[in-house]
């Protein structure tokens, strides 16, 4: 008995990977993450569906070893890729105490679909050497390290805060004119771009109603100037 934790991409479904969209065509019943997940990816599967939006951990565990048990293929299609504010530790656990296989199956991580958006480099040669990927503090974080992180000056990707845009930028220990780009949506067909700086992208944010599914970049790598030439291509 074996349970893929399959990783669906950021939004675009060609954005899968081949062995993630081989399973699901594989599968007898794909648990989903809701509206998390685009539902494209879901159109002409054989499987039983269960949206997991709403649905209690042990109920899940529930659904997935009753479908094992009754010998059926089982996927957990998560966004982005699993490994990045996935939960999937938590969902993992219960079934390897009961000897069941699980396999994850990486997905491109909304991250890298809004640096393809912006066209730029998330680590950049004489700009960012670094990539800090944190969070807010929020109903499951009691506490943050944005301000410290923010001191390193290399560049942030903040997950899971556009809602709370104003406290995030506020916090931040750097100039109001670093630049920050905000993307929603990244790979979908709504997809939005907003660019600024921490002086003023919070209003922004604001003005455009984005309040959810967006990314925040913060660094100088959105401008995408003042790089050096990586050593790769000097010239000999």
């Amino acid at each position: 008995m074996k349970v893929y934790f399959v990783g669906a991409g950021p939004g675009d479904p060609d954005l899968i990977t081949v062995k993630g969209k081989r399973l699901l065509e594989e599968a007898d019943l794909v648990i989903f993450a809701g509206s998390l997940v685009n539902p494209t990816l879901l159109e002409g599967l054989k499987a039983e569906k269960m949206d997991s939006n709403g649905a209690s951990l042990e109920a899940t565990f529930a659904r997935m070893v009753d479908s094992l048990r009754a010998g059926k293929r089982v996927v957990r299609l998560h966004s982005g890729d699993p490994s990045l504010y996935g939960a999937i530790l938590e969902q993992m656990k219960p079934l390897e105490e009961l000897g069941i296989e699980v396999e994850i199956v990486p997905g491109v991580s909304s991250l890298f679909a809004a640096s393809a958006v912006l066209k730029t480099q998330l680590t950049l040669k004489g700009v960012s050497e670094s990539l800090i990927v944190t969070r807010p503090a929020g109903t499951t974080l009691e506490k943050d390290e944005l301000a410290a992180l923010s001191r390193h000056g290399t560049t942030m990707a903040i997950f899971l805060g556009i809602d709370k845009i104003r406290d995030i930028v506020d916090s931040l220990d750097r100039s109001p004119d670093t630049p920050v780009a905000v993307v929603y949506h990244a790979s979908w067909q709504d997809e939005r771009v907003l660019l600024g700086t921490l002086g003023d992208i919070a209003a922004k944010v604001v003005a455009a109603g984005i309040d959810r599914s967006a990314l925040i970049i913060v660094g100088d790598v959105v401008k995408r100037t003042g790089f050096r030439r990586s050593h790769l291509y000097r010239n000999r």
